[in-house]
Order: structure tokens, then C-alpha cells, then sequence
């Protein structure tokens, strides 16, 4: 039997009746239908005699290899016409296991994959997965990207044509993690999910994998891909990594696990240790990474570890990097005993980064052919390539004895239990759970809001001297608006975004608060090769109030380029100086970018009287800033990242060493040992807030005792701490306590307070950390008035400290939980 569909039905593989005719009028009826509705033709054996028999066979040979083409193209036709594609609504399917909702999703996967024949199956393992006709399969997308809101940047999002041509575009990342609110992190991630599922039912998606967030470390200020990351410290990416995921996953509230039916399936990249783009012709495809145990185990891994663990992420995506001599997606240790056997990731899928497989074998020469390459990454753990590289090649690694089809079969296995998650193949999915989400859901009122809300509570106060700011709506007679970054929609995006539906540029957002506003670019972009100093000066020196919107661009920072300096590009620090001369008042200076940029010129000149740092704002950040700018926002912004002098540019990026050692300076507020532009977690506000940390109940003291109920086994060989994973998880739940933050607000305004609580241990030897981030709480509080901030302290967690050989131990004696200015001490089992 042969299938054919009809434009008119809104199952893609709805089955046609079946229509018995001639060999003859069956071509007929073919070609009546490609375009219209269709019904099925086949030839009747009793009419097949003499030479109707060989056109009764050349006639089948030529349905078996026309009519899966002409399924797809209907396929296609379907999705155009505003109806996504799936499985299981009927035609060749229906009846089947894998149809069967009431199935596991990993025994329906595995019952599919148990009728494709080796062809069909190699023809999944690419992010262009062909369709399976004969099984009622359609094509599949996986590469889809949902950095900061729904992205046009892979294959499968489709905004240049259909109904709907934005969707709401959220700050870069960088600038959201500024916020250390990680119920807002939740809520970006679930309005992305909600507007992806949208675009894929209103027929302008192909897909449903989003290979989103990206939390690598930020481990150096000059990383292009910076930006995309919530920064440097490894425990602000991992709940930002669970956050996320929780919520583009379809999670109802940031603690709740993930649901039956996935609102779409969340990929954390790029595992791991992967920092580095193109410095000094090191590029990120041939770069050897040396790491040590004791890194990858503290800094570089546990953000990947929370998306899987604590997240519950349906994919883990492996990067270009070799690491120790192994590539990432060629590392078995990584990919199937860490993500699958000490993680659990098992029944979930692992990507390789676009072209990874393929630079393995032409760049970094890993294995000797293409069907070694191959098969070593399949091998090691690898289930589908950004790329077309394994379906090129895994035939014939299968035919050459290299590769065996058990490898191939687990791999496709775990992409469609993956699709069977995502209600691919339980019908229509306009019937199902998420059938309601369409084009009346995207760039929302309330995701607009949503924007707007993490922009503001992402902005950083860098400086204000003698209260610059806020400005007084009404009172600025005239505003000079300076800087290459005014005025540019793409300034505010970052990179990997969507058409924004509702953009506000800083210099729209001025206007809005101050009648009289001359515009001025200063510079003709970022790069500032040319500037028109004398006319900034000249507008400057005639305006009430200046501000300047400066700072970086992607054709400084990017993937695939990384930055050389850490300064304001060509003539940008001479202009805004020449500026800041020529004004009647200090001006106000705005820095856009994704990395941190050494501006000791500004910190250090009067006549610069207030810095904020705004990143990639977003959509809603030219309204954001004005509002911060004006004091209808008290600025809580903390900087996830710490800013580096110049100085720092002469540290190798090659080198991966998180800790000192000698002249080598170290890196991120953890363990860098030199001087800093602004440190992790800085920012002010237009109000002044006091601290004193408190434990409310269950008192440390009481540690001593149960640590001591752990065991000898618990202590380590020199009798100096306890080992976490000898201490178990019942023993590491009873360790628990809570600590309480009282804060007060001295005024004179009203705002949020973003309080983060730092671990000191007595002395830094022996690879401790200088401090180290225990978690982050942030509550709106009036000026005059008191709040209490409440804090779950797990030693286990936040009291460990990484040893040299990767293991976690509890040093015994004191630790300082601290808050600002104000510690209290706490001891374990001295």
C-alpha cells in the first residue's frame, strides 16, 4: 500500500482511501493529485498480464522510489500551510507500538527504530534528519537556538516567511545573569519554550530541539562567546543552567521537575572546557586544551553536572576542544561514563557541536579515515552530528567492520524517544497539551514585560560620584545623546537572536523622558577608526546633560573572534574624554557590551561622573536604561563577571589553569591574585543597604556530632577534612542549615537589593579558593525598612572545597560565611 495525503486534512499522514484502478489510470490519478487532494491508486494484480505486466512493474518500481519524495513534499507543503508535521495520526503507523502513548518513550523509540532498515537509520544520526514514509516519519530539524529568546540562527526556525516575523528578544545572557535571580532565568527560559512551540505550531518551525543555553565558564575576558554565558563562577552558571532548562523544558515553577510531554527539549553546550575562538591563530578547532582534574571537577564541569542532575536537560552538546588529547565528542569518559553513568543523562542524547566530527578527522587529525572518526565518536557515547558528516559515513564504518549496528541503534534510539518526549508521535499535536500555543503567543504583553524586567534587573551601577544620578524627569532642559551604540536595533541584541517584535533603542528611550534631545553616532561603529570629536564636543558643550553610549560590538567580540584588548576600541576613549572636557556637568557614560573593557580612564576622571554597564539589553533596553538613568529603576545589577586591567592581556588564553602559580596570575574572583578594573558581584545602587548574617535555626555547632557519626571512613588521610562522598546523602541532608541575611535599606529610594553570600576559608593554600559564591537572594525593599533573606546552606555543597585529584572534602576547623562587609563564623567538627 502506498499513502498519500491531502492538503485539506490537518494530519500530514492522514491515510486516503484506497482507490482500485488500472495500471494506466493510476498514473493519471497520481499526477491529478500531487497538488490536490489525494487518494490512494494501486495497480490490480488482475490486470497485470503480457506487457501490462512489465508496465505494471516498471510502474511499482517507480512508486517505490517517487512516492516517499512526494510524502515529503506534501510534508513540506503541510508545515508551509500553517500545520506542523508529526507521526501517529493515522496511515502506516496507526496501530503500531510506537504509537502507543501509554508506552515508555524509550520502548516506543526502540520499537521504531526496530522496523528502519540501516539506511534509514544512518540517515537520522545529522541535524537534517531524513523522513521514514513507509513508517509514517516526517523530516526533522534538530538544530534550533533559544539563546535569549527564540533565534533565527539554525535550521529549523523560519521568521522570513508566514504569519509571524519577530519574537520577543530577551537581554544576552551575561546581562540577564547580572540579575542573580534565578526565578527570572526560570521565566525567560519558559516564555522561549512557550513561543518556540508556537512558531512550530503555526507550521514556521521544523523543530523542537533547542541547542540552548550555552554555560561554559566564562574563563577569559576576551572570549568572543562570553556573552552568551552567566560568567565566571561555576555556581551561578549551574542555576542558571537548571533554571533555564526547567523552564524551556516546560516545567510549571523553577522546582518542579520536568513533565511528561517536553514544551521543547533544552541541549547544554559546550562540554567542556571550551573558551576560546580564534586568539593569535589558535583556533577552536585544532586548540589542545590541558586541564587538570582538579578544574574540570570545580570549575568547568558543574554547570553541566546541574543540567543534567538538577535540570533534567534532555541533551548535552560536546565541543570542538580536545581536552588532555581527546576530543570532547571522541571522550568516552566524558560522554557515557560521566553524562550517562554518573550523571544519568541515559534515555537522553548527546550532540556534537556543527562540524565537530568532521574537524576531528580533517583538522585535528584524531583517527586516520572517516569511518574511524566515525565510529569513535559513536563509540564513545556520541547520538547525532550538527552536520552530515555520520550519516556520510556510517554505512560504510558499518560495512568496513568498524562500526556495528548495536552503536548505530543506541544512538538513534536516544534521538527518538527524545521526539516521542516532545509529542511527535502521539498525533495531532493541536489536540494535545501544548495544541493551544500559537501566533497570539509570541512577543506577548507579558513577554514584552518580561524583557523589560530582565534588562532593568540587569544593569550595573559601575560608578556615580556626588550623585550624578538619577536624573530628575522634567529638569534636564536639553540631553546630548553621543555614541555609535545609541541608535543601533542590533547594538541591544548580542548575537544568536531573533527579529525583535518591540525594539527600543537608548536614544528612543531618552526621548521619552526629555523634549529637547540632539543625537550625535561620534563614531561611525564600534571600531571608532574614524570619530567626529570636534562636533561631540561642540553638542556637548551646549547641552544640559550628556550621555554617552559606547562600547563594543560583534565585530569585536563573536563566535569565532576573540578580543586582543581589553580597552575601548580605536578613538572611542579620546572622544568620550574630549566630551566629558567639553560639558557643562559631568557626563554620563553607558557601556554596551558582552566582555568586561579596562576603563581606568573613566573611574579616574571627575568630569565622568556616572558608568553603567547595560551588556546586550535586549529588545526593551533603551526603555530599561532610561528608566535607570531617570530613577524609575534603582539600579541591582551585579557583575557576574570580574573586569580585568589591560595588563591581564599578556596572560596566554591557551592557558586553561584556573589557580595561581608563581607570575601566573590565576583567574575569575575565585583565584585570580592581581589587580581588577571592578570586581565579581560589584555594583551599586542609588541607596544605601547595611548587612548582618544570622543562623536561624539548626546551629553548626551541631556539626561536630555528625560528622563524626559519618566515620573514619568519612576523614581523609591526613585527618584534616571529610570526605563528601563518604559522607553520603542522608548524612549531607542533615548537615543542612539556614542562614538568614538581615538587610536594611538606608534610602533615600525605594529598590531591589541583590544580596550574595560568600564563603572565606581562614587561609587560600592549597588550592582553596580566595572566596567563594553559597547563593544569592534579591527582595524589593522600601526605603527605611528592614528584610530577612533566607538562605539554604548545604555544607556539602558549599563548604567543599576540590582537591587536587578531583575529589570534594569539607576542611575541618572554621569557615566565614559573609555578606558584604559583615561574616559569621562557623566550624566544622574541630
Amino acid at each position: 500500500m502506498v499513502y498519500l495525503t491531502s492538503t485539506q486534512s490537518r494530519h500530514p499522514l492522514h491515510p486516503w482511501p484506497l482507490t482500485h484502478v488500472g495500471h494506466g489510470s493510476c498514473c493519471m490519478h497520481l499526477l491529478n493529485h500531487l497538488t490536490n487532494t489525494a487518494s490512494l491508486c494501486f495497480i490490480s494484480p488482475h490486470t497485470t498480464t503480457g506487457a501490462n505486466a512489465v508496465m505494471a512493474a516498471l510502474l511499482a518500481i517507480l512508486m517505490h522510489l517517487l512516492v516517499p519524495a512526494l510524502l515529503l513534499m506534501r510534508v513540506v507543503a503541510v508545515v508551509a500551510a500553517g500545520a506542523p508535521p508529526f507521526s501517529c495520526g493515522g496511515g502506516p503507523s496507526l496501530g503500531l507500538p510506537f504509537c502507543n502513548t501509554k508506552l515508555p518513550a524509550a520502548q516506543r523509540a526502540a520499537d521504531l527504530v526496530s522496523r528502519m532498515t540501516p539506511a534509514e537509520k544512518a540517515s537520522q544520526l545529522g541535524d537534517v534528519a531524513n523522513g521514514v514514509p513507509r513508517l509514517g516519519v516526517p523530516s526533522y530539524k534538530w538544530w534550533n537556538e533559544a539563546l535569549h529568546g527564540v533565534a533565527i540562527s539554525g535550521k529549523g526556525i523560519h521568521m522570513d516567511r508566514g504569519a509571524v516575523r519577530s519574537a520577543t528578544s530577551f537581554p544576552q545572557v551575561l546581562l540577564t545573569a547580572a540579575s542573580f535571580n534565578d526565578n527570572l532565568w526560570f521565566r525567560i527560559g519558559q516564555a522561549t519554550g512557550k513561543e518556540a512551540r508556537a512558531f512550530y505550531n503555526i507550521g514556521q518551525a521544523e523543530g523542537l530541539t533547542m541547542w540552548s543555553p550555552n554555560v561554559n565558564i566564562f574563563r577569559d575576558p576576551r572570549w568572543g562567546r562570553g556573552q552568551e554565558t552567566p560568567g565566571e563562577d561555576p555556581a551561578v552558571a549551574s542555576r542558571y543552567a537548571a533554571a533555564f532548562v526547567r523552564g524551556l523544558q516546560g516545567s510549571s515553577s523553577n522546582t518542579k521537575s520536568v513533565p511528561p510531554v517536553l514544551l521543547t527539549s533544552a541541549c547544554c553546550k559546550h562540554a567542556t572546557a571550551y573558551d576560546l575562538e580564534d586568539w593569535k591563530g589558535v583556533t577552536r578547532y585544532s586548540f589542545r586544551a590541558t586541564v587538570t582534574v582538579q578544574d574540570l571537577a570545580d570549575t568547568f564541569n558543574p554547570p553541566f553536572r546541574s543540567c543534567v542532575v538538577d535540570g533534567k536537560a534532555s541533551c548535552v552538546m560536546c565541543a570542538y576542544t580536545s581536552v588532555n588529547g581527546v576530543p570532547s565528542c571522541a571522550n568516552a569518559d566524558l560522554l557515557t561514563k560521566t553524562f550517562r553513568g554518573s550523571w544519568g543523562l541515559d534515555g537522553r542524547y548527546v550532540a556534537a557541536d556543527c562540524d565537530a566530527v568532521s574537524i576531528m578527522r580533517n583538522s585535528q587529525f584524531y583517527r586516520p579515515t572517516a569511518e574511524d572518526t566515525v565510529a569513535t565518536t559513536l563509540k564513545a557515547g556520541l547520538d547525532i552530528d550538527c552536520g552530515p558528516y555520520v550519516q556520510q559515513h556510517a554505512m560504510a564504518a558499518i560495512q568496513k567492520g568498524k562500526l556495528t549496528q548495536q552503536d548505530v541503534d543506541k544512538a538513534v534510539k536516544n534521538l527518538f524517544t527524545t521526539r516521542m518526549r516532545l509529542g511527535h508521535f502521539d498525533g495531532d499535536p493541536k489536540a494535545h497539551v501544548y495544541g493551544n500555543l500559537g501566533a497570539a503567543h509570541i512577543c506577548t504583553q507579558e513577554h514584552k514585560n518580561l524583557a523589560l524586567e530582565a534588562a532593568l534587573d540587569g544593569i550595573v551601577l559601575l560608578k556615580n560620584s556626588a550623585g550624578v544620578l538619577p536624573l530628575k524627569r522634567g529638569s534636564v532642559a536639553s540631553a546630548a545623546v553621543i555614541g555609535h551604540n545609541a541608535n543601533d536595533v542590533l547594538a541591544l541584541l548580542g548575537n544568536y537572536w531573533g527579529p525583535p517584535c518591540a525594539p527600543t533603542t537608548p536614544l528612543q528611550g531618552i526621548q521619552g523622558y526629555v523634549k529637547n534631545v540632539r543625537f550625535l553616532a561620534g563614531c561611525h561603529k564600534a571600531a571608532c577608526n574614524v570619530a567626529a570629536t570636534p562636533q561631540a564636543a561642540a553638542l556637548a558643550s551646549t547641552s544640559d546633560s550628556v550621555i554617552l553610549f559606547m562600547g563594543l560590538s560583534q565585530e569585536q567580540e563573536s563566535e569565532g573572534k576573540d578580543r586582543t584588548t581589553l580597552l575601548l576600541p580605536g578613538n572611542q576613549q579620546s572622544l568620550i574624554t574630549a566630551v566629558a572636557n567639553a560639558a557643562k556637568r559631568p557626563v554620563i557614560l553607558v557601556l554596551l557590551t558582552g566582555g568586561p573593557v579596562d576603563i581606568t580612564f573613566a573611574q579616574a576622571n571627575p568630569k565622568i561622573g556616572a558608568i553603567l554597564w547595560a551588556g546586550y539589553p535586549g529588545q526593551a533596553g533603551g526603555l530599561a536604561i532610561a528608566k535607570v538613568l531617570f530613577g524609575e529603576k534603582n539600579p541591582s545589577g551585579r557583575l557576574p563577571v570580574t573586569w580585568y586591567p589591560e595588563e591581564f592581556t599578556k596572560v596566554p588564553m591557551t592557558d586553561m589553569r584556573m589557580r595561581s602559580a608563581g607570575s601566573y596570575p590565576g583567574r575569575s574572583y575565585r583565584f585570580y591574585k592581581g589587580k581588577t578594573i571592578y570586581k565579581f558581584g560589584y555594583g551599586l545602587s542609588y541607596s544605601k543597604f547595611s548587612h548582618r548574617v544570622v543562623t536561624a535555626r539548626n546551629n553548626p555547632a551541631h556539626n561536630t556530632t555528625l560528622l563524626l557519626a559519618a566515620g573514619h571512613a568519612a576523614t581523609t588521610e591526613d585527618n584534616l577534612s571529610y570526605h563528601v562522598d563518604h559522607i553520603g546523602d542522608e548524612l549531607c541532608r542533615q548537615l543542612k542549615f539556614l542562614a538568614v541575611v538581615k538587610v536594611q535599606n538606608h534610602g533615600p529610594m525605594d529598590g531591589k537589593h541583590t544580596a550574595l553570600m560568600f564563603l572565606r576559608w581562614p587561609n587560600a593554600t592549597d588550592g582553596r579558593p580566595a572566596r567563594q559564591l553559597v547563593g544569592f537572594q534579591s527582595q524589593h525593599i522600601k526605603a527605611g525598612e528592614k528584610a530577612h533573606l533566607r538562605f539554604e546552606v548545604s555544607p556539602c555543597e558549599d563548604f567543599s572545597r576540590v582537591r587536587d585529584d578531583g575529589r570534594k572534602v569539607i576542611d575541618k576547623g572554621s569557615h566565614f560565611l559573609k555578606v558584604g562587609k559583615h561574616e559569621l563564623e562557623i566550624s566544622f567538627g574541630a
